[in-house]
């Protein structure tokens, strides 16, 4: 019996964990029974008050009785890929996986802190949809291109390069072009919904622009020992781009998770992040649609930062693969023994079906990967989405200055055009550990070492 073990028990954090993982201690080290162990934890968070003055059981007893979170054993399986994850994401996981709605659940190995359900989690619902469980940053996505640009330009004309991303794309809260740019998504109905329809011209203006927080566009170096489509074996200049739907999206988001908390006003605090709405309802269905919208628009988002990156360098394109993160999906699998239909919402989580092509960042100073999916059933076919946090934003801005930090990309050598503290290579995970914890769920094809990196400037407030 594990910290896992408790979560999944419903043992709150802090205290109440600490004591649980001390009974654990103390009650092996007496020499009980082991096989009763189970039983005898089940007992305790389900009936604390039974022995709270027992010299063993007793201290975590009084602190499960001091805690206001104690929360239930999970409905729906779950299981955790990696280590070491915050206590309170494994948390969120199993409070996720409570809900009336959930049938199964994964945690990926990058996971860290969200609102409502961790990033890094993925969750299957039966016939509803659940706004925060997508998120905030819908359809937030990967596209890499691989280009012909030759590979010692990359730092003989590397300025040309700077220009070229800082003139075919914008950055920052509220970023947009003066001239909105053309693409066909804006042809498609944006009156699935009253948020949609409403903001319309400022999805626009807001068109082929990249955002803030983690959202990135880098050049870098990119490696493959086998041929990948038409790509033969080799190494290559690159790019990688991370953004989503931008502030509509958002908009989405806010007004159908304020609509499923007023249909679900019973859910404890804990839990208003994961209101649901049914998809049989006039709501489900809009912001399903709403949702699906909104990927169009990423993925026009993306392409056109590609396109006009390409055409400003008059390069062409070798290879093309993206992926949404952020997103919810009508998929069948294997649940209790039953194939099912039900929705995947994978927030912060690749999707990695059997043979599934994927991209899988690090930081602005490590590598990033290429990966097929191979389909495993227990993570619901889903990997990670990057390396994962293991500092707040807030926490990063107090520990790091830039002197320290450009050292570090010197060294790695990489030239930062702008970005903020809270984004440095240092607030991240290694990402070889997180590739390593999900070698059951992805193959990698190919390796991205970022070498020219754009993000929003210091001082934009991220967007989820």
């Amino acid at each position: 019996m594990n910290q896992q073990d408790l979560i999944r028990l419903g043992v709150p954090p802090g205290e109440a964990m600490r004591r649980g993982l001390e009974f654990i201690t103390r009650y092996i080290l007496k020499g009980l029974d082991k096989s009763a162990l189970r039983t005898e934890l089940e007992s305790l968070v389900q009936h604390p008050d039974r022995h709270a003055e027992d010299p063993l059981r007793g201290p975590f007893a009084q602190a499960l009785l001091r805690s206001p979170r104690t929360i239930q054993e999970a409905k729906a399986k779950w299981r955790q890929w990696g280590s070491n994850l915050e206590s309170e994401a494994q948390n969120q996981m199993a409070r996720a996986c409570q809900l009336p709605v959930s049938v199964a659940g994964a945690l990926m190995p990058d996971a860290h802190v969200g609102y409502g359900l961790p990033i890094g989690g993925v969750l299957a619902t039966a016939g509803s949809v659940i706004p925060y469980a997508v998120g905030v940053d819908i359809a937030c996505r990967m596209k890499l291109t691989v280009l012909d640009w030759p590979l010692r330009d990359l730092d003989r004309k590397r300025e040309k390069l700077v220009r070229a991303i800082e003139g075919e794309t914008r950055f920052g809260i509220g970023a947009r072009f003066e001239a909105p740019r053309e693409h066909p998504v804006m042809d498609a109905d944006w009156s699935v919904s009253p948020i949609t329809r409403a903001n319309r011209d400022r999805a626009w203006q807001q068109l082929g622009t990249s955002g803030s927080g983690n959202h990135f566009v880098e050049f870098g170096t990119f490696v493959t020992e086998q041929p990948i489509g038409g790509l033969a074996p080799g190494q290559y200049v690159a790019l990688l781009s991370h953004s989503g739907s931008r502030g509509t999206g958002a908009a989405v988001c806010e007004h159908y998770s304020a609509l499923a908390l007023e249909c679900h006003a019973e859910l404890p605090k804990e839990l208003k992040h994961l209101a649901w709405l049914p998809l049989d309802s006039a709501e489900g269905q809009e912001y399903w649609a709403a949702m699906e919208l909104m990927g169009q628009y990423a993925a026009a988002n993306h392409a056109l930062i590609h396109r006009h990156i390409a055409e400003h360098l008059g390069c062409e394109v070798a290879l093309d693969v993206e992926n949404h993160h952020n997103f919810a999906w009508k998929e069948r699998h294997l649940i209790a023994g039953e194939e099912r239909e039900v929705v995947v919402h994978r927030k912060g989580a690749t999707p990695a079906g059997a043979g599934v092509l994927g991209i899988i960042p690090g930081s602005m100073a490590s590598p990033g990967y290429l990966v097929r999916g191979k389909g495993n059933p227990e993570s619901l076919a889903s990997a990670s989405h990057g390396a994962g946090r293991v500092l707040s934003r807030k926490k990063a801005l107090e520990s790091f200055e830039w002197d320290k930090v450009n050292r570090v990309l010197k060294d790695r050598g990489v030239h930062l055009i702008s970005a903020g503290l809270d984004e440095v290579p240092m607030v991240y995970k290694d990402i070889e550990q997180v590739m390593a914890a999900q070698s059951d769920l992805v193959e990698t094809l190919g390796r991205f070492d970022p070498r020219i990196v754009k993000m929003a400037p210091s001082g934009e407030r991220p967007e989820d």
